[in-house]
């Protein structure tokens, strides 16, 4: 279909009278039909309609093509604009970072009045950190791409996290992630896959040679809001995190693909983190570091704020980690991680499938864990839980703050070219509890290790599972257990219904 507005001065046919704005605008809808003659007629009916015109007085002004997409999300807005329309210019060179903040800037006074979107239009955005409002949607076209800026100036120093204490690269403060976001209500980050490139091998550089002052920036951080959705872009090249909702309540993350050097230093996929119902699901993700790394707080900074991640669900993701998982449990969980859902998962040449990673001093818990259908292939390790993983940020922490781990379930597995099973490590005194493990294969490696599991300071129980695990975690199915625990409810944010959205985009 081809729409487009002809908009021309309008002089009535006694030529005595002008209407008040003293145009016509007409508006011409073509239905694009199957034969060269149906398009024939059709231009030839509108040349006709301008021809009339024309007799009239009619004085052609430059016409305006018209096209529109649509969308899903949480929430639909009544007010677009563009990011042309703030002087922003996709020239890959021009900063847009002032283009960015007074579009957004702007299109807050509409949070009350039905919401607001912005579109970036195909070009290469160059810009610095900005931030974002309420009841708003930021909406990339499948060609934009946002180019974060690597002049350092453009990244301003906020506070550490306050369940951190400090930074996660250095002590103190932390460079403001690309787009961020904090106390905000019902926001979208959205698109038809358009591109958020973070540029971060200057910050990958920086970091290995120690010159960093401060931590490096995420791509997206979102903190203290609710309501939040984050779905179907293309993020790359992050100068650390990818996407991190943080002291926040229901967040959708969905359909979004990753990419980062798997060689490049803590460029996590997705970190949910001291969070409250929250749903990711349809990523693809190539990293550095953890796929999804599930995280509450470090040490006593983490205990003191108290605030844990539950209510997580993570369905049909894909992963590449070579040296890091593809689900991580910690380190930093000291405000507690609880009730994590995750199902059809596909690890491919991965250090571990599913991680726990604690220490003591954490405190905190890691309890009510499901996982179900993961397929793994070419991986160093199945499972991996270590409560020796040390990584503090001072010396502070309180080493009579022991961390309990329990009411761990794996079911419904598959793997191929492993190197170990598993390698089970609790603590000393603090034994990592509950741990279930049903229906699990896993193909060793031509040259895996000679004994495929190694358990220590655990307890649990399998059923189902090759190779034969350790001894610590007996052998159920002759006492008839025959799969291990998922729940069968559904959490709040499975409940939750995307709307139907449009925007319509105007070039004059």
């Amino acid at each position: 279909m081809l729409e487009f507005i002809y908009t021309a001065p309008f002089v009535s046919a006694s030529k005595q009278s002008q209407n008040p704005e003293g145009n016509i605008s007409i508006f011409f809808r073509m239905e694009l039909c199957g034969n060269l003659r149906c398009h024939i007629m059709e231009i030839i009916s509108v040349l006709v309609v301008l021809g009339l015109l024309s007799t009239k007085g009619a004085e052609c002004r430059r016409a305006r093509i018209l096209d529109s997409f649509q969308y899903s999300a949480m929430s639909c807005r009544v007010h677009s604009a563009s990011l042309t329309d703030y002087g922003g210019v996709g020239d890959g060179q021009t900063l847009n970072t002032k283009a960015f903040q007074s579009a957004i800037d702007h299109l807050s006074q509409f949070a009350s009045d039905g919401g607001a979107q912005l579109f970036v239009p195909p070009g290469r955005w160059l810009t610095g950190s900005f931030n974002l409002t309420s009841h708003f949607t930021l909406f990339l076209h499948r060609d934009a791409v946002l180019l974060a800026s690597q002049d350092v100036s453009q990244w301003p120093v906020i506070e550490p996290l306050p369940s951190y204490g400090r930074g996660r690269d250095t002590a103190g403060g932390r460079y403001v992630s690309l787009i961020f976001g904090t106390n905000l209500t019902d926001v979208v980050i959205t698109g038809d896959n358009g591109t958020i490139d973070g540029q971060g091998a200057l910050w990958w550089q920086k970091f290995h040679k120690g010159q960093l002052k401060y931590t490096r920036p995420y791509l997206i951080e979102i903190m203290f809001s609710d309501q939040v959705q984050i779905s179907n872009l293309m993020l790359v090249n992050s100068p650390s995190w990818n996407v991190h909702p943080v002291y926040s309540s229901n967040v959708l993350v969905q359909g979004i693909t990753i990419i980062a050097p798997v060689t490049s230093p803590n460029t996590d996929g997705i970190n949910p983190d001291s969070s409250t119902n929250v749903r990711i699901e349809d990523c693809y993700i190539v990293s550095g570091d953890d796929c999804v790394a599930v995280k509450s707080g470090w040490d006593e900074y983490g205990i003191a704020f108290g605030m844990p991640t539950k209510g997580l669900v993570i369905r049909r993701l894909t992963c590449i980690s070579p040296d890091s998982a593809v689900i991580a449990l910690g380190s930093e969980m000291s405000g507690g991680i609880e009730d994590v859902r995750a199902e059809d998962i596909l690890a491919i040449n991965s250090e571990s499938g599913v991680r726990i990673k604690t220490a003591v001093g954490r405190g905190g818990y890691v309890k009510d864990v499901y996982v179900r259908g993961m397929t793994m292939k070419t991986m160093k390790w199945a499972f991996w839980m270590t409560g020796n993983y040390g990584s503090h940020p001072d010396n502070k922490y309180d080493p009579n703050a022991l961390p309990v781990i329990n009411g761990i379930n794996y079911r419904d597995m598959v793997a191929e070219n492993v190197t170990m099973a598993a390698r089970l490590e609790g603590i000393a005194g603090d034994q990592f509890t509950g741990i279930c493990i049903s229906n699990v294969t896993i193909g060793l490696a031509h040259k895996a290790k000679k004994v495929p599991w190694t358990c220590s300071d655990i307890e649990g129980i399998t059923s189902g599972v090759t190779p034969a695990p350790c001894a610590l975690l007996p052998d159920q199915a002759p006492q008839g257990l025959t799969s291990c625990a998922f729940p069968t409810d559904s959490l709040p944010i499975d409940t939750v219904q995307l709307q139907t959205c449009s925007y319509a985009m105007k070039y004059l």
